[in-house]
């Protein structure tokens, strides 16, 4: 598979404009630091972004097949794939794990969609979906690993860079590196630096460049269910070569804190994957973990400018 390319991100932005809101990026009141309000997104992540342009990009060429299109999510994709196949009138069948949270179940069949569970990982639910695949002939769309839709999420760094044009750094969370993608193929494009926050038990980018390719880790953290992928996907590891890139992990203790944060200063309710972005930026360094590493936030220069991505909002507001 071939790197994602900045082209291939300015395709996605004319093909999925006017289907999405807009970003809005505001002050954190704090000075050279900024949040991009993505969890203000249809559906409640960024994930409409990839949807719409994976979607469109098949209506426009021809290839979408009756049996419609299918994914394999542990919510937060499913559910971008149910709402952007109802736009545009198009059938969509979701397999989820037995773990997903039920208020991501809900809203699925809400817009209309077919909704299967089983097992209790996301390896499951992808199996089933796969077999599902070979037996209709649906489209298979996937949480994060396709070009298509790392490039629609790529999209949401652009506008960023039209709201603050001298920005110097990208901070974003990553599960398996769809957005991860998108977000440092743009910005790398830009010259922006570009900081990936992965809980410590969730390290799958942070594996990758270590081994320098794809592998499987273990997942255990607060925001697993949006960050628990088993392996970062060769899109994201491609991106992340780029001396303009930092990996960064950090403790579920700093996830919690960070989301805590965000509503006690902010009054933002924001998902645990969201808040890990901001956890990787909050001062929580030099906490150590079981195999030796630490964990270290990104400590940013004087005056230098920061946006840090608030990714999605699918919780019960009795979590937080």
């Amino acid at each position: 598979m071939t790197g994602l390319t900045y082209p291939d991100i300015e395709a996605a932005s004319a093909r999925i404009a006017g289907r999405v809101r807009p970003m809005t990026v505001a002050p954190a009141g704090e000075d050279g630091l900024f949040f991009a309000l993505e969890f203000m997104q249809h559906t409640g992540t960024f994930k409409a972004r990839g949807a719409q342009n994976f979607i469109q990009a098949h209506l426009a060429e021809g290839t979408f097949p009756e049996a419609g299109v299918t994914i394999a999510s542990g919510g937060n994709a499913g559910l971008a794939c149910a709402w952007a196949a109802r736009v545009a009138k198009v059938p969509a069948t979701v397999f989820l794990p037995t773990t997903a949270p039920s208020v991501k179940v809900e809203r699925l069949r809400s817009y209309g969609a077919r909704v299967e569970l089983g097992g209790s990982e996301f390896a499951e639910a992808a199996a089933a979906c796969q077999e599902f695949v070979e037996s209709s002939g649906a489209l298979a769309s996937h949480a994060y690993d396709h070009p298509l839709i790392a490039a629609g999420a790529g999209t949401l760094m652009t506008e960023i860079l039209a709201q603050v044009p001298d920005l110097d750094t990208v901070v974003v969370s990553v599960g398996g590196g769809g957005l991860f993608a998108g977000i440092a193929t743009a910005a790398t494009h830009h010259g922006v630096r570009t900081v990936a926050v992965e809980p410590e038990n969730c390290r799958a980018l942070n594996a990758a460049i270590e081994a320098d390719e794809p592998v499987d880790v273990t997942v255990d953290s607060v925001a697993a269910d949006s960050l628990g992928a088993r392996r970062a996907t060769p899109l994201a590891l491609e991106a992340a070569r780029s001396d303009l890139v930092t990996s960064v992990l950090v403790s579920d203790n700093a996830i919690v804190e960070a989301r805590q944060r965000l509503w006690d200063e902010h009054r933002l309710a924001v998902e645990h994957a969201a808040a890990t972005a901001l956890a990787g930026v909050s001062g929580h360094d030099g906490e150590s973990v079981s195999d030796g590493r630490t964990v270290c936030g990104y400590v940013p220069a004087e005056g230098e400018k920061v946006c840090v991505v608030l990714c999605g909002a699918n919780m019960s507001l009795g979590d937080l």
